[in-house]
């Protein structure tokens, strides 16, 4: 293969540059001019790469590396090997992230890359009433409808579809394939591809035969927030459904009508929230939490992946389990069980062969 990677990365930097990019010290001046031209796991990088080491759990790694220089804290800068450049950072992973945003500015944002080019694709369909800002970029066969406004900067991707009335901000990618209605988009939001934004939320009467209750509210999402690919929010019934500045959402993730997210939540993979809950800001959600409606997740807490919510969470705790519960209390549980169990187990494997046998033939 040609390459290794589908981002070309900037020209290589020496370690000096480096080393004021990340705010680090290169120990050893004399390979300040030492050239690094990409990065790589401890385990597979070369005397050109750039790695870090911030986790005892990779010692055997680091003490066999090949790499041409390493971002390391002070405390562990003496496991480094000899043949390896020193850079030392208070943290070396944020260090390492900060030279990689320099190094691959293109993998920052979901581009297709289907379009070489900027302007608007001929085969893109665009309302007469549509508004698009100087500078926004349409891919090809993307539908954009009747009094859709957008900002510039923004890119709108592959068979993309837009539909009446929806306002996007600037500066804004919205992935191959998402589908947005109902929705007012803030500015700096990216949507990677197969997003759907502002469908019908699931309201019925369950009696008898579902009767369909229905959805008029909108969708808001504010400035700087990112949706992983895969993920749909439902537009609110009465009031809005309302994700936050700042929250980062994974793939596959459910959000369901009138849900208010606040400002710089991490939303794990495949959650499901359901309609009309309340996320503060700060709030974690590992990978695969449900949580049930009208339950209220206080600013700063966190869910333990693969947890089930059904009651509300204060500001600043931690829960996990099924069902949700304080940490300290679900681990209490399951060392209890797991004695109780072992504990079982004891008493059966001391019962001996002729005590069962008792009374036969």
């Amino acid at each position: 293969m040609a390459s290794t990677s589908f981002f070309p990365p900037r020209p290589s930097s020496t370690l000096a540059e480096i080393a004021s990019l990340t705010k680090a010290t290169l120990v050893d001046a004399s390979r300040a001019e030492h050239r690094i031209t990409g990065l790589a796991s401890l385990d597979e990088a070369g005397p050109m790469h750039l790695s870090f080491f911030e986790n005892l759990r990779y010692s055997d790694e680091l003490a066999n590396t090949r790499a041409g220089a390493c971002l390391v804290s002070e405390r562990f800068e003496g496991r480094v090997p000899p043949h390896v450049a020193v850079l030392r950072a208070r943290r070396p992973f944020h260090a390492f992230v900060a030279y990689a945003r320099h190094l691959y500015a293109d993998a920052l944002r979901p581009h297709t890359g289907i379009s070489a080019t900027s302007g608007i694709a001929p085969t893109a369909v665009i309302h007469e009433t549509a508004k698009l800002e100087d500078e926004v970029t349409v891919e090809p066969l993307a539908v954009i409808g009747p009094d859709v406004e957008i900002g510039s900067g923004t890119v709108i991707g592959a068979g993309a579809v837009i539909a009446a009335g929806v306002k996007i901000g600037r500066d804004c990618d919205i992935g191959a394939g998402s589908h947005l209605q109902h929705a007012l988009i803030g500015n700096n939001v990216l949507m990677h591809p197969g997003c759907h934004i502002g469908q019908d939320g699931f309201g019925f009467i369950f009696a008898g035969q579902h009767t369909k209750v229905p959805q008029t509210g909108r969708v808001i999402i504010q400035n700087d927030v990112e949706l992983g690919a895969g993920t749909t929010i439902d537009r609110g019934s009465l009031r809005d459904t309302v994700i936050g500045e700042g929250t980062k959402v994974d793939n596959q993730v459910q959000i369901g009508h009138n849900v208010t997210i606040g400002r710089h939540c991490v939303i794990a993979a495949k959650c499901g929230l359901a309609g009309s809950l309340t996320l503060g800001d700060n709030v974690a959600l590992g990978a695969m939490v449900g949580i049930n409606n009208h339950v209220v997740i206080g600013d700063g807490a966190q869910v333990a992946a693969m947890s089930g919510v059904k009651d509300s969470i204060p500001a600043g705790e931690r829960w996990g389990g099924m069902f949700a519960r304080p940490t300290r209390t679900w681990f209490r549980e399951m060392l209890a069980v797991r004695r109780l169990a072992e504990g079982s187990g004891a008493e059966t494997a001391a019962r001996p062969d002729d005590d069962r046998d008792e009374g036969r033939g």
